[in-house]
Formats: C-alpha cells, sequence, structure tokens
C-alpha cells in the first residue's frame, strides 16, 4: 500500500499522503499555510522550498505511518 509518494510538475512539485485521506482528524493541528498548500484530500503542492513546512510535512508524514500501523496497514519490518 503506498503511503506517500512526490510527482514532478512543471509549475510545483505534489506531494500525496494517502494517511490524510484515511484519516483526516490527521490534518485538525496544521498549520494555515500547509493548509493553504492542500489540493483535494491527500495532496500538498509547492513551487519553492520551505523547510518550515517541509518539517511539519516531515511530522505530518510520520503521524500517518503510525496511523497505519495502529489500524494494521502497516508493519515493522520483519513482523510478517
Amino acid at each position: 500500500m503506498p503511503i506517500a509518494c512526490v510527482k514532478i510538475g512543471k509549475a510545483y512539485v505534489s506531494y500525496h499522503l494517502m494517511g490524510v485521506y484515511g484519516n483526516a482528524r490527521l490534518l485538525d493541528g496544521i498549520s494555515k499555510d500547509l493548509k493553504a498548500r492542500m489540493q483535494g484530500k491527500t495532496c500538498f503542492n509547492f513551487k519553492r522550498l520551505d523547510e518550515g513546512l517541509f518539517r511539519e510535512l516531515d511530522s505530518l508524514t510520520a503521524l500517518s505511518i503510525a496511523s497505519f500501523k495502529k489500524t494494521g496497514y502497516v508493519c515493522e519490518p520483519n513482523a510478517v
């Protein structure tokens, strides 16, 4: 199951985070700036580097992975 993916387009780079589709509550604590980058339910678009938003997105990704693990969609390596 894909957790996240990156797509490089002509005008921007998109980061798709599938965990927020399955658990929209993960978005409750995100900043207005990160929310403004959101397109649709799972996609965040960036036209330029923004280290602060990337750190926030890193934290959101970690929460998303933890949420997948909690529901059993993702397991630890060698746990199968």
